[in-house]
């Protein structure tokens, strides 16, 4: 099919994440104020969009902690600068494996929950935006398996429809978009989907422009999409995503560096993400005009 480059396109920044950068980079945020501190600096530099993860503030671990979603919420919503609030919800489903001779009982840093507890801090917080992870997936960590079942998606998704916060469908393989088609025409998520297309995750889809036009060539026309790859090819991959007809996702849950050498802060690679798109010929849009785009509701200050 012939490419169609998107003219408006919006910067999502992914703050913190999960993974164990917390002692790779002293950037890395880690507790509530830190990552709200960073989302709002990225905002400044151009992000409609923050997409958050919390940590505990001593260790840097992550952490599905009601109290630090309810500060990072709280912070980012009384900011001077606006930006639309996407909370992740891939948190609790974590199974590591024994060894290949006894897998079972699992071991240390297996967190598996039901679908109630892994959408708690989302009815708490109710952010504009909240990540599905539309699949199970191996990782390259040891034994660690991303586990979210067909039933656990249906609920998960179901839970997040009813609340009126958007999903973000994030797919790190075309069987996972294949499922949130499914999802789709069961009614379980509004046909006008958002979908977040993750590339080069191992073991998920390599990044690699033909599994990427793969991917994007599964996206249903009416759906929103947004994608990223991992370390040295975050950058190419924001010129490959405007190309494609998609909006891109930069950040330091997904890649530390700015330059060989040099440690990149979020609000360095939303800026970088902007120019690259701008000298593209695309325009950067703000918050409103993603709400206007998405069909989101801007939730007020705790108290307003």
């Amino acid at each position: 099919m012939p490419l169609e480059m998107n003219r408006e396109v919006f910067i999502t920044c992914a703050v913190t994440g999960s993974g164990g950068t917390q002692d790779r980079s002293p950037h890395v945020p880690r507790s509530p104020e830190q990552i709200a501190n960073s989302a709002i600096a990225a905002a400044k530099a151009g992000a409609a969009v923050v997409h958050c993860h919390v940590r505990d503030p001593e260790t840097g671990a992550p952490s599905r902690d009601l109290a630090f979603y309810r500060e990072v919420t709280d912070r980012i919503r009384d900011a001077e600068v606006d930006m639309v609030l996407n909370l992740t919800a891939g948190m609790g489903g974590d199974i590591v494996f024994g060894g290949v001779e006894a897998p079972l009982p699992t071991a240390a840093g297996t967190d598996m929950v039901g679908a109630t507890e892994r959408v708690a801090h989302v009815a708490e917080c109710l952010p504009e935006i909240c990540t599905l992870d539309c699949g199970t997936m191996n990782f390259a960590e040891a034994d660690y398996v991303m586990t979210n079942t067909p039933g656990m998606l249906r609920a998960m998704g179901k839970m997040m429809t009813d609340l009126g916060v958007k999903p973000e469908i994030e797919a790190f393989d075309t069987g996972h978009l294949w499922f949130a088609k499914q999802l789709v025409k069961e009614g379980i998520l509004e046909a006008d989907a958002l979908v977040q297309l993750c590339m080069g995750v191992p073991w998920g889809a390599p990044d690699d422009l033909n599994t990427f036009m793969a991917m994007v060539n599964n996206v249903p026309d009416e759906w929103t999409f947004s994608a990223f790859a991992l370390g040295r090819h975050q950058m190419a991959y924001v010129g490959a995503s405007v190309l494609a007809g998609g909006n891109v996702r930069v950040g330091l849950e997904d890649n530390l560096w700015l330059d060989k050498g040099v440690l990149a802060e979020n609000w360095q690679l939303v800026e970088r993400a902007g120019t690259i798109i701008e000298n593209m010929g695309a325009r950067v849009i703000g918050p409103a005009e993603v709400r206007e785009k998405l069909g989101l509701t801007k939730r007020a200050p705790k108290g307003a």
